[in-house]
């Protein structure tokens, strides 16, 4: 990390001591960095089609892909991705090792309290992977919550935790996984009856883990519980985010971006008109 940078973040973290003004200052100053360099580093983790390092290294992904067009827009030449576990994104960017997250990750008003969020690209459902077949007749939370032998894989960080334990899942009945290659494997090998995760990223693990493995088609769930994935930043970071948001605002739903994003599963259908203001204030 940039010496310079920290040194505007710890004046960002001492506004409630020495004003709000700092906060605008830091905030600017960030971006200017980045344009002056003409790079931003991205910290992002393995979760296909959200974002995700090829054989060859490369780092590809719907938000990855994104950050990339949305940049060049900026004339910002490089792009510098930072691996890391999903659970460790917002720290990791809190404490510096990046400048945004490119990952999909789902706008919660949890996370608006840690990071501003740019508004969201695309709205998605969930579903499960089981076994072929289906074995426990697995279609929904409850259904697994009321089947105490039923065990689920989640992968840390997320918001289904959460949701999991709304429908009464049992901790005992949840396994914690760091990716989604885990949650395939755990489903492969039985130390899980189902994981839990994005249409998209579900059917690729059950294309991944051939006919072994399936993604069940008619998952019952809250559609409140949509998920809306956006790029996200530090608090003090307002300036930089707007910067990217404005940008964002012009060119979603263009024939570029679906020309882009198309790739990875996204279409026209995944297109909203939601906010970040109305998602982080959601109760």
């Amino acid at each position: 990390m940039r010496t310079s940078s920290r040194t505007r973040r710890l004046l960002a973290g001492a506004t409630a001591l020495v004003g709000l003004s700092l906060a605008g200052i830091a905030s600017a100053g960030t971006l200017d960095e980045i344009r002056s360099d003409s790079q931003v580093s991205i910290g992002y983790a393995n979760e296909n089609p959200f974002a995700y390092t090829e054989l060859d290294g490369t780092v590809t992904g719907e938000s990855p892909q994104i950050v990339r067009k949305i940049f060049e827009r900026m004339g910002i030449e490089t792009i510098k991705p930072v691996l890391t576990e999903w659970g460790s994104l917002i720290p990791g960017l809190r404490a510096g090792r990046f400048d945004l997250i490119a990952a999909g990750m789902y706008i919660t008003p949890e996370r608006c309290k840690q990071v501003i969020f740019t508004d969201p690209h695309y709205r998605l459902l969930d579903t499960l992977l089981v076994a072929e077949g289906n074995p426990k007749n697995l279609h929904s939370y409850e259904d697994i919550a009321n089947n105490p032998d039923a065990k689920l894989a989640i992968m840390s960080g997320t918001v289904n935790l959460g949701y999991a334990r709304e429908a009464g899942i049992k901790d005992s009945q949840i396994l914690q996984v760091p990716n989604t290659t885990a949650q395939l494997q755990a489903v492969r090998t039985g130390r899980a009856d189902a994981a839990i995760g994005t249409q998209l990223t579900m059917k690729g693990l059950a294309e991944k883990g051939g006919d072994s493995v399936e993604a069940i088609d008619d998952f019952k769930d809250d559609p409140s519980r949509a998920g809306y994935g956006a790029l996200a930043f530090r608090p003090e970071d307002k300036a930089l985010r707007d910067a990217v948001n404005a940008e964002l605002k012009e060119w979603l739903g263009s024939e570029e971006h679906l020309k882009t994003v198309a790739p990875f599963g996204f279409d026209r259908s995944n297109l909203t008109d939601k906010t970040a203001a109305e998602l982080c204030a959601a109760s």
